[in-house]
């Protein structure tokens, strides 16, 4: 295969042709021709010369040069690519490192061998401007709908034929009782685009939620052009979903609009998803009121929520317990998937013996500590106390406002719950120097003897232990596993310490230690602030 006139337009029109057939630019194609070809000639004048070749785009003409470069006399390792500034006079008049001499060489006669290695260079070159044109393609296409072919199943995975190339509809994406055949076709969800080494891998999906909302996307034209958002979409993939929607124009309905005339829109969706059934909700700022129109068709009595702990709370009529919970709890998880918080459902009555049993056990604990009959203990409770720190350090005027309490009645009660409350702090403070807690950690501020206490029987007996502990190890925490929220117990939840305070308190040993630079600490907030602010602007 020697470079010659007689087929050098033919290197052209193989360019092309490779090019048309695989859909990438010609010239990658040419530069794969020139990258090979120059591989074959090194094989021909030494490996050990630089040699490139030029193709020529309008006449097909290969030019073979040999590069040398200029570099310090004591630099030259290459005597075939590299010379010195001295050597380089015979050819340059003022030579500099740097500078490149060029000179064309004959072109090389390939043989079998050579043109057999210029015809794999060319190929995986080919093979790797494919492979970028089709990541390029369908990156941009992440979160959209596709339409696709059945080519085969493979261990239960769907390989869908997309045009220019092939994806992956894994058997954990498919809904369940779907099943398809070679040839049939196929609408999905494009879920993630990858670079990997075997080329670009496409992943769809049938099970995703944005799935449905890109179906509702091309079936209703108000959430196309942005007067309906979709909120909030939770779906048990072909069975049941929940969508929640919002609508900017208040002359437009979003449930009706996303219903259609006499169910056409909403009907289009259902079919395609198998006949997966389709609560459509209205989205609302206040949590409690997205929640109870979540859980229609449910009636809620009443809503509380534990923001801090993200739960919420939801108390429903006994007759009605079944149908807010949902056939194997479908219901309550959606409802929970789409707001994002656990739920707990209680009915009338089980909130009231809860309500019975708090109400004893803090009457309870005000007879036994401050020695009150159960008549007046009770009467502290309804009126909200809720322990003796409440009692013992509140405003005077609180509890004279009580019906009966005179002014000598009220001085007596507090006087009774603070003893009670420094003999407590007496034992706390005792049985943590019984444990071996140093009086650096005793004498911290911001933690009391019964706070002490409690971190001694968990092992923390110096500032230095108390300075390593995390937040949450302090306060509690939520941690999501496996898509459900476990609850992690903290050392100090028992005393309602916060995240906030427990940072607080933990970066305040830190600083007291010399593990942290306040001047820092300020330096990193204000920085913060700044972010914060560019992103709002």
């Amino acid at each position: 295969m020697a470079i010659t006139s007689a087929n050098q337009l033919e290197l052209l029109q193989t360019a092309e042709a490779v090019a048309r057939e695989k859909m990438i630019d010609p010239g990658l194609v040419i530069e794969a021709m020139e990258e090979s070809l120059a591989r074959a000639a090194k094989s021909r004048y030494g490996a050990e010369m630089d040699i490139r070749v030029a193709i020529d785009r309008k006449t097909g003409r290969a030019t073979f040069t040999r590069v040398r470069t200029v570099v310090e006399d004591d630099a030259v390792e290459n005597y075939q690519a590299e010379l010195t500034v001295a050597q380089a006079k015979q050819y340059l008049d003022d030579p500099k490192v740097g500078d490149e001499i060029v000179d064309e060489v004959p072109p090389v006669d390939l043989g079998r061998i050579a043109a057999q290695s210029a015809k794999q260079v060319i190929l995986q070159k080919v093979r790797e401007a494919e492979r970028d044109r089709q990541y390029e393609e369908f990156k941009d296409r992440a979160g959209t709908i596709i339409n696709g072919i059945v080519k085969r199943e493979e261990y239960g995975n769907i390989i869908v034929d997309i045009g220019r190339g092939e994806a992956v509809l894994r058997r954990n994406e498919k809904i369940g009782r779907e099943s398809y055949r070679p040839n049939d076709r196929i609408r999905c969800y494009i879920k993630d685009v990858r670079r990997e080494a075997r080329g670009p891998q496409v992943f769809l999906s049938r099970t995703d939620p944005q799935f449905m909302a890109e179906l509702f996307k091309m079936e209703v034209p108000e959430i196309y052009d942005g007067i309906i958002e979709i909120k909030a979409v939770a779906r048990d993939p072909g069975s049941r979903a929940k969508i929640g929607v919002i609508s900017y124009d208040n002359s437009i309905d979003p449930v009706g609009a996303c219903v259609g005339m006499r169910g056409s829109r909403v009907q289009a969706v259902v079919n395609e998803l198998q006949g997966e059934k389709i609560d459509i909700i209205p989205w609302n700022e206040d949590q409690a009121t997205f929640l109870v129109n979540a859980l229609q068709p449910a009636e809620v009595a009443k809503v509380v929520i534990d923001e801090e702990a993200g739960k919420i709370e939801v108390v429903v009529p006994d007759e009605q317990l079944s149908l807010a919970i949902g056939r194997r709890g479908q219901n309550v998880r959606l409802a929970s998937q789409l707001t994002g918080l656990d739920i707990d459902i209680l009915t009338e009555e089980e909130e009231s013996q809860r309500r019975q049993a708090e109400f004893a056990e803090r009457t309870k604990l005000f007879v036994e500590a401050l020695d009150l009959d159960e008549f007046f203990a009770q009467l502290l409770v309804s009126e909200g106390f809720t322990s003796l720190e409440e009692v013992a350090y509140i405003e005077l005027d609180e509890l004279l406002s009580i019906e009966g309490v005179d002014e000598g009645t009220a001085e007596e009660l507090q006087a009774r719950a603070r003893d009670v409350i420094e003999e407590q702090n007496r034992k706390a403070l005792e049985n943590a120097r019984a444990l071996g807690v140093e009086d650096s950690l005793i004498n911290f501020e911001g933690l009391t003897p019964q706070m002490i206490e409690a971190l001694a029987n968990d092992g923390v007996k110096t500032i230095e232990d108390f300075a390593t502990c995390a937040d949450w190890e302090l306060a509690g925490g939520w941690t999501t596993v496996n898509g459900e929220r476990v609850k992690d117990d903290g050392i100090l939840e028992k005393f309602d310490v916060s995240l906030e305070e427990a940072q607080t308190l933990v970066m305040t040993a830190r600083i007291q230690l010399g593990w942290v630079d306040p001047a820092e600490l300020e330096a990193d907030a204000e920085e913060g602030e700044e972010t914060e602010e560019g992103a709002e602007a």
